[in-house]
């Protein structure tokens, strides 16, 4: 058995998501963005494209 000390990913929140939608917006780069809020890649992308998210509006 190995023991990982790798730590979850943060949990973004509405107002996560705004702030995200709008660098989006404004053309920052989705891994940039994930770096900054210490995230995968992959649930930029899901706020990018509606996946997650679709209710919050910037």
């Amino acid at each position: 058995m190995t023991i990982s000390n790798r730590k979850p990913s943060k949990r973004l929140t509405c107002a996560d998501a705004r702030i995200i939608k709008k660098r989006l917006k404004n053309g920052d780069m989705q891994s940039r963005i994930a770096a900054d809020f210490d995230v995968n890649i992959g649930r930029i992308s899901e706020i990018n494209t509606g996946k997650k998210f679709a209710e919050v509006r910037v």
